[in-house]
């Protein structure tokens, strides 16, 4: 089976969902896949384009009064194969962050220990802000996972992104308490 790109294979997986335009799809992925994968706007329609030319999804227009057509895109048999297919497959690499705050940290004994230490809490104050933000997607889940099956699986990457938040902010607290103490 042909191998597409990591980005192809998101939008089949979000075709799965009842997002089928390409405005639900961006709206989809500045909902949740955004957490923890980007995808930019404009990789959306010519994915969507080469999606329909090679067999995987068909585009259908909708029409409603008032509005302009828009094109809805559909997963063909062909589509949920190759996203089963890829799923199936096993991960071929750990990701690679690429953190500005340790960039930075890395380098900090040519930076003043007061803008080290503003830095460490103004990246804290952020943390502290998206963890919220998952708490709030997480109920929102719960709330309304009236026979979603995609539920479950909404959680567990939601869990990844509040666990790995959580030990971003202990950390945090961990290096400003070590730079707190040499600086006395």
């Amino acid at each position: 089976m042909k191998s597409y790109n990591d980005t192809t294979y998101a939008i089949l997986g979000i075709l799965t969902t009842e997002c089928n335009s390409g405005y639900a799809i961006k709206q989809f992925i500045d909902r949740s896949l955004n957490h923890f994968w980007k995808i930019s706007y404009g990789q959306i329609y010519p994915t969507l384009k080469l999606i329909v030319q090679e067999g995987l999804a068909e585009v259908r227009t909708s029409s409603n009064p008032g509005k302009p057509d828009r094109n809805e895109y559909y997963l063909t048999s062909k589509g949920i194969e190759a996203l089963k297919s890829w799923l199936e497959q096993p991960i071929e690499q750990l990701p690679v962050e690429r953190n500005e705050i340790l960039l930075k940290l890395f380098f900090g004994r040519y930076q003043a220990r007061e803008k080290t230490v503003s830095l460490l809490q103004d990246y804290k104050q952020e943390l502290e802000g998206r963890f919220q933000t998952y708490v709030s997607i997480e109920q929102a889940i719960i709330n309304h996972q009236d026979n979603e099956e995609d539920s479950m699986y909404w959680l567990f990457t939601l869990d990844y992104g509040k666990r790995t938040t959580k030990a971003a902010i202990d950390w945090c607290e961990v290096t400003l308490d070590t730079i707190s103490m040499e600086g006395d």
